[in-house]
């Protein structure tokens, strides 16, 4: 299958938060990316990196994107779907923006460290100050960059802040490796006052029991 390496942008270009994740990940390695869109970082996992990349997206134009682009991948669900992979078959998991549009966010989390020995899950922050002054002022559901639907029609049904996120891998045993605080733009800073400043959160986790 031939590969038309134009309709993806180079690697300079991913995505913000997309660019550390790929930091994150050694090369060679057993690479699952779920929710993975047209298939940009999987598309440069597989072609800069080498790894033995696989991918797992609910919307059927994506998955025909990814393969028209030769990269692995099969329409399937977060929620329903990562039972059947078995225990510890990837090096790495990846779940980028997604976790919040899940409806069984903890299922799915525990899920990620099980199949994978590494996890990366990204996600917009509701802790930012701008969402709370909003909900504060307005009396409003707020909206962001990141978070753009209106609450009637938001695919976004399990929003968390940093802290929870931190908090809910603390009770569930599960090792946060790396944690990185992100602008709008993927931009990486200071982790001080993280859940008040940062836009998004990035975590790099592992099980500990």
């Amino acid at each position: 299958m031939s590969v038309d390496a134009r309709a993806f942008n180079p690697p300079s270009e991913l995505r913000g938060d997309l660019r550390l994740v790929g930091s994150m990940i050694e090369p060679e390695t057993r690479v699952l990316d779920i929710g993975c869109g047209d298939g940009e970082l999987l598309y440069y996992l597989v072609h800069s990196k080498g790894v033995d990349g696989r991918g797992m997206e609910l919307s059927q134009s994506g998955v025909n994107s990814c393969v028209r682009h030769g990269l692995s991948v099969i329409q399937g669900d977060a929620d329903n779907d990562l039972e059947d992979y078995p225990s510890d078959a990837f090096d790495y998991v990846v779940l980028s923006q997604t976790l919040q549009a899940t409806r069984k966010p903890r299922e799915v989390l525990l899920n990620l460290v099980r199949i994978g020995r590494h996890a990366i899950v990204s996600f917009p922050n509701f802790g930012h100050w701008r969402i709370r002054m909003g909900l504060l002022i307005a009396g409003r559901l707020p909206s962001s960059a990141l978070l753009p639907y209106p609450w009637y029609d938001t695919p976004n049904i399990h929003l968390c802040t940093i802290r929870d996120f931190a908090l809910l891998c603390r009770d569930e045993g599960i090792r946060v490796e790396r944690s990185v605080s992100l602008d709008r733009y993927g931009r990486p800073y200071t982790r001080a006052l993280a859940n008040l400043i940062a836009e998004q959160g990035l975590f790099l986790l592992s099980r500990t029991r």
